[in-house]
C-alpha cells in the first residue's frame, strides 16, 4: 500500500490555497507597450501570499507573469517583451492550470498505487464511468465541443452495442426479423473527428501554422472544406465566427473567437522554469529540473525544425479512444438520465423537453425495437431453473430437476453446454410451455419464424414479450402458493400431533403425580388414623385396668359403714340437700364410667349413667331425671371434702385432636373424652 505522509498533504494543500490567491491577482493597462502592466493596490497581498505559499520569489513570480521571453535568430538570442493585461491574465491562468493538472494527476497515481492490483492476481473488474451530457449554453466553446464529441461516441457505442447487437441476436437464433431503422450519428463524428478532413484536423492544422490565429478566417475554411456534409452549418447572421452542430441531442452553436488558442494550450517555458525554482518539495517532484534542460537542449540543437505541438483535441481524441477501447472489451449497462426542466425545479416536467431529449438518447428507437419484437431473452437453463416448478407430474418434474442439476454441476465443473445438452433443456422448455396450455406451434423451433407471436423457442434461447413473461411468472406464482400450502398443512398436521402428544405426556405426567400426591396423604391419614387407635386403645386399657383395681379394692370392704341405707333414702336425701354431693360407697365408679356409652346423647348417657348405678326403681314415688349431679365427682376410694374442681390439659399426642365422629366439635379425641367425662360428671 501507498501511504502518503503528513507532510506531503500538507504541502499539497498549501498548494492549492496558493493556486485560488494566484487568481485573486488583477493587472493594470500599461501606459506604453515598453513597460509591464502593474498590479492592482489590493492584488499586492494576494501575490505575496500566493508566493509564500508556493514558495516561490514574489518578484519572481510577477515577473514571470507580466514579461515572456523570446527566442529569435540562429544565434538563439533572447528578449524580453512586456506582455498586455489580457496576456497576464492568459500566463496567470495558464501557471494555475498547469500546477492544478499535475497535483490532480499524481493524487490519482498515487490512488490508482494504493487500490490497484497486479494484472495477473485479477481477470475481472467493474468500472464506473459518469458522463455529464451534452451542454448547450448561449455560447458554447472549445470545452463544450469535446464534451459533446465525448458524448457523441458513448451514443454510437450504445447504438452499435445494443440496438445492433440485439437485431443480429435475432437473425442468429432464427427469428425472421425486418431490422428497424435507428439514427447513426456516424456522419456527426465524421465531421467533428474524421479524416482527413474534419473541425479537429482543421484546428490542429491552425495551431501548427506560426502566425495569429483569425477567427473569420478558420470560419471560412470550415465552410469551404464541410459545405458537404448536413451536420454541419453557418449562422450567416451573427457577428461573430461560429458553426453549428447538429449533434443527436439537438444543434449545438460553437463560437471560433479563441477556440485555436484554447486548442494550443502554450506553456511558457518561463513558467515552468519559476516552478523548477521553488523550494516546495511536492512542486519540485512534479516539475523536475531534468525534463527542461533536456528540452532545452533538444531546442537549440534543432532551431530550424518545428516541435510537435499536441493540441488540447488531439490529446482529448486519444483518451477517448482508450476508453472506448475498454467499453468494447466489456459488457456495458447504462443507465440514461433525464433533465426534466430547464429551471432547476422540482416535480416539474416539460413535456417537450423530456420528449427531445427521449429521442436524441435513442430511447424511442429501443422503445420501438423492444414492442416490435421480444424483449424477455432467457436461455433454455435458466428458463429450466425457474420455470420447473409448474411441471405437475412428478416424472417430468424430476427430469426438469435432473437436467437443470446435471447442467449447474457441470457449470461448476467448466462445462460448456453441447448440441445434447441442448436438444435436453429444449425439451424440457416444450414441456413447461405445453404444461401451461400454450398452442403448440408456438413450441417448435424453426429456421426462420415471424416474431408475431407472444414467444418464440430460439436455438439457444427462449424468446418471450411482457405479456407471455407475466403469464409465465402468474402460473409460477399460483404453483409456488399451491406447494406452498401444501408445506403449511403438512407443517400445521406435525404441529398438531406434536401437540397431542405433549398433552398426553402432560396428563401421564399429571395423573402421575396427582395420585402420588392422593397416596402419600391416604399414608399420612392412614398414619394418624393408627396412632390415634393405638392411642384409644392404650387410654381404654388403661381406663380397663384402673377400674378392676377400683373393683378389687372394694370388694374387699364393707358396703356399709354406719348401717343400711336404702336407695330410696339416698336419693331423697339427695334431692333434698343444697349441695348435692355423691354419696355412692358402693360400687365402683370407675368401672361405671368405662362403661359408658360416648356416643349416645347427654339424656341417653344419663339414663345409661343411672341405670348402671341401679339407683331408678320402681316406685311411682321416684322419676328418672337427666340432672342428677350438679357438681362435684364422686369416687369409691374417698369422700370429697368440698368442691374438686376438674383440670383438663390438651393431649401431648400428634394426632390426639382427629375424632372419628361425624359431629362436628370444636375439640376432638383424647381431650373431648376428658372433656365428656368432665360434662357428665357436672352435669
Amino acid at each position: 500500500e501507498t501511504a502518503v505522509h503528513s507532510q506531503t498533504i500538507l504541502s499539497s494543500l498549501q498548494i492549492l490555497v496558493g493556486l485560488l490567491h494566484l487568481g485573486n491577482i488583477r493587472f493594470l493597462e500599461a501606459e506604453d507597450e515598453s513597460h509591464p502592466c502593474e498590479v492592482e493596490g489590493y492584488a499586492q497581498d494576494a501575490a505575496e501570499t500566493s508566493s509564500r505559499l508556493l514558495k516561490v520569489p514574489v518578484e519572481h513570480l510577477l515577473e514571470t507573469l507580466r514579461i515572456r521571453m523570446i527566442i529569435a535568430g540562429k544565434q538563439q538570442q533572447v528578449f524580453k517583451k512586456p506582455c498586455s493585461r489580457a496576456e497576464c491574465e492568459t500566463r496567470r491562468d495558464c501557471l494555475a492550470k498547469v500546477i492544478y493538472a499535475k497535483v490532480f494527476d499524481w493524487l490519482v497515481s498515487v490512488i490508482n498505487g494504493s487500490i490497484y492490483a497486479d494484472s495477473s492476481v485479477w481477470s475481472n473488474f467493474i468500472g464506473l464511468l459518469d458522463v455529464y451530457g451534452f451542454e448547450s449554453f448561449p455560447e458554447n466553446h472549445l470545452e463544450q465541443l469535446c464534451i459533446n464529441y465525448a458524448n457523441e461516441k458513448l451514443q454510437q457505442h450504445f447504438v452499435s452495442h445494443f440496438l445492433k447487437a440485439q437485431q443480429e441476436e435475432y437473425a442468429t437464433e432464427g427469428l425472421e426479423w425486418s431490422f428497424i431503422k435507428y439514427q447513426d450519428n456516424q456522419s456527426c463524428l465524421d465531421v467533428i473527428e474524421g479524416n482527413p478532413i474534419s473541425i479537429f484536423s482543421l484546428m490542429n492544422e491552425e495551431c501548427r501554422l506560426n502566425r495569429a490565429s483569425n477567427a473569420s478566417q478558420f470560419q471560412t475554411r470550415t465552410e469551404i472544406a464541410l459545405s458537404g456534409n448536413k451536420c454541419i452549418s453557418w449562422d450567416k447572421f451573427s457577428k461573430k465566427p461560429n458553426f453549428i452542430v447538429a449533434h443527436y441531442a439537438g444543434s449545438v452553436c460553437y463560437q471560433v473567437e479563441g477556440m485555436i488558442e484554447n486548442n494550443k494550450d502554450p506553456v511558457p517555458p518561463e513558467l515552468v522554469l519559476l516552478l523548477q525554482q521553488s523550494q516546495d518539495a511536492l512542486l519540485q517532484k512534479l516539475f523536475p529540473a531534468s525534463a527542461t534542460s533536456q528540452q532545452t537542449n533538444q531546442n537549440s540543437i534543432k532551431t530550424q525544425a518545428k516541435p510537435v505541438v499536441v493540441t488540447v483535441v488531439s490529446k482529448f481524441k486519444g483518451s477517448l479512444e482508450k476508453l472506448m477501447e475498454i467499453l468494447n472489451s466489456t459488457t456495458p449497462h447504462y443507465i440514461r438520465c433525464i433533465k426534466p426542466n430547464a429551471d432547476c425545479v422540482a416535480a416539474t416536467f416539460r413535456k417537450d423537453k423530456v420528449l427531445r431529449q427521449l429521442e436524441a438518447c435513442g430511447i424511442v428507437e429501443t422503445i420501438n425495437i423492444s414492442a416490435a419484437s421480444f424483449p424477455i431473452r432467457i436461455s433454455f437453463r435458466s428458463f429450466v431453473e425457474r420455470y420447473k416448478v409448474l411441471k405437475k407430474s412428478r416424472q417430468h418434474t424430476r427430469r426438469a430437476a435432473q437436467i437443470g442439476n446435471g447442467c449447474s454441476h457441470h457449470v461448476e465443473n467448466g462445462w460448456t453446454p453441447t448440441q445434447d445438452d441442448g436438444d435436453r433443456f429444449q425439451s424440457a422448455v416444450q414441456d413447461i410451455l405445453q404444461e401451461v396450455h400454450l398452442d403448440a406451434s408456438l413450441l417448435q423451433p424453426a429456421e426462420k419464424k415471424s416474431c408475431n407471436k407472444a414467444m418464440h423457442c430460439g436455438k439457444t434461447k427462449v424468446f418471450l414479450t411482457h405479456s407471455m413473461l407475466e403469464l409465465l411468472e402468474a402460473r409460477r406464482a399460483q404453483a409456488l402458493d399451491e406447494r406452498a400450502f401444501c408445506i403449511q398443512c403438512c407443517w400445521w398436521r406435525f404441529k398438531r400431533r406434536k401437540q397431542a402428544k405433549q398433552r398426553q405426556a402432560a396428563t401421564a405426567l399429571q395423573s402421575a403425580v396427582r395420585a402420588w400426591l392422593a397416596r402419600r396423604r391416604f399414608q399420612k391419614l392412614r398414619k394418624a388414623a393408627m396412632v390415634i387407635k393405638r392411642t384409644w386403645r392404650k387410654w381404654k386399657a388403661k381406663i380397663d385396668m384402673l377400674a378392676e383395681e377400683e373393683l378389687d379394692d372394694v370388694e374387699g370392704k364393707p358396703f356399709f359403714s354406719e348401717g343400711i341405707i336404702s336407695s330410696g333414702q339416698a336419693l331423697s336425701e339427695l334431692e333434698k340437700s343444697g349441695t348435692p354431693r355423691a354419696i355412692i360407697q358402693f360400687w365402683p365408679l370407675g368401672l361405671v364410667l368405662s362403661n359408658t356409652p360416648m356416643i349416645l346423647g347427654r339424656f341417653q348417657r344419663d339414663l345409661t349413667f343411672l341405670a348402671c348405678l341401679q339407683i331408678l326403681r320402681c316406685d311411682h314415688h321416684h322419676s328418672a331425671r337427666t340432672k342428677t349431679l350438679e357438681r362435684g365427682i364422686a369416687s369409691v376410694r374417698a369422700l370429697p371434702q368440698g368442691s374438686v374442681k376438674f383440670h383438663c390439659k390438651k393431649s401431648p399426642l400428634l394426632y390426639a385432636d382427629t375424632r372419628p365422629h361425624s359431629h362436628a366439635s370444636p375439640r376432638t379425641g383424647f381431650n373431648q373424652i376428658l372433656l365428656d367425662n368432665h360434662k357428665l360428671l357436672t352435669a
